[in-house]
C-alpha cells in the first residue's frame, strides 16, 4: 500500500509551489517527490504511472480528498490499474499517518532550511534532501 499528499510552500518572490509526495507505507521510503506550481489529477496519474512501470503496483493507495485526487482523471485511472483508491475522513490528517510523518521531516528538515530562488532549485534541494534521507 501507498500514501500520497501535497505540501505547499513558497519561492523568494512569493510563487507558491507544491510538491507531491508518494510513500511506501511498509517501508516509509518516499517512492517519489515531484515538485511544480501546479498539478492536475492528469499530472498524479502520469507519475503514479512511472511510479508503477520502476517499482510495481500496489494493491491500494490512500490520500485525503483534495480537488486533484478526486478528479475525472483519478477515477479511470483507478479502474484502468485496478489499484484500489481509500479516501481519508476530511479533517483527519493522523489516517494518512505515514505520509504526514514524511511531510514533517520534509518541512523541519529541508522547506524550513532553504529559500527557494527559483522552481529548478526548489526541485534540486527537494530531490537531493530525499535522496540523503531515503
Amino acid at each position: 500500500m501507498g500514501s500520497l499528499d501535497f505540501v505547499s510552500d513558497a519561492l523568494m518572490d512569493g510563487r507558491r509551489f507544491r510538491t507531491l509526495c508518494v510513500v511506501d507505507d511498509h517501508s516509509r521510503e518516499a517512492l517519489a517527490v515531484v515538485v511544480d506550481t501546479s498539478m492536475s489529477g492528469q499530472r498524479v496519474a502520469r507519475e503514479l504511472d512511472r511510479l508503477i512501470r520502476h517499482r510495481g503496483k500496489p494493491d491500494m493507495i490512500v490520500s485525503d480528498n483534495g480537488t486533484e485526487l478526486v478528479s475525472h482523471a483519478i477515477l479511470p485511472w483507478t479502474q484502468e490499474t485496478g489499484i484500489g483508491w481509500h479516501y481519508i475522513a476530511p479533517g483527519k490528517p493522523t489516517q494518512n499517518a505515514f505520509v504526514e510523518s514524511f511531510y514533517g521531516r520534509l518541512r523541519d528538515e529541508c522547506l524550513n532550511e532553504h529559500i527557494f530562488g527559483n522552481l529548478a532549485k526548489a526541485r534540486h534541494i527537494i530531490e537531493n534532501w530525499n535522496l540523503s534521507v531515503n
